[in-house]
């Protein structure tokens, strides 16, 4: 079947894949986030871009459009330090 398939439905069929795994890794960094606040219930969760680009195999491209769609969902917060972000739990 993809052999017959469009180049709009090709492209369409390759955004929504990115859709999906994008959602996905939002839904690892919540995770993570309430995992970490659990353990150290009176402290901040403060990542790093690139560390969880590599816990999560991911591109780190890929992780800082998952930290903008969190940030935009309110979920995580810019940290004052250059690719350190703030989880809220």
């Amino acid at each position: 079947m993809r052999a017959l398939e469009t180049d709009a439905s090709r492209s369409r069929r390759a955004q929504r894949a990115k859709e999906k795994e994008l959602r996905a890794l939002t839904m690892k960094i919540s995770t993570h986030a309430r995992n970490i606040h659990r353990q150290f219930p009176t402290g901040d969760v403060v990542v790093d871009e690139r560390d969880l680009a590599e816990q999560f195999r991911k591109q780190p491209e890929m992780v800082i459009m998952a930290l903008n769609l969190l940030l935009k969902q309110e979920k995580v917060q810019r940290a004052p330090l250059h690719g350190y972000w703030k989880l809220n739990a």
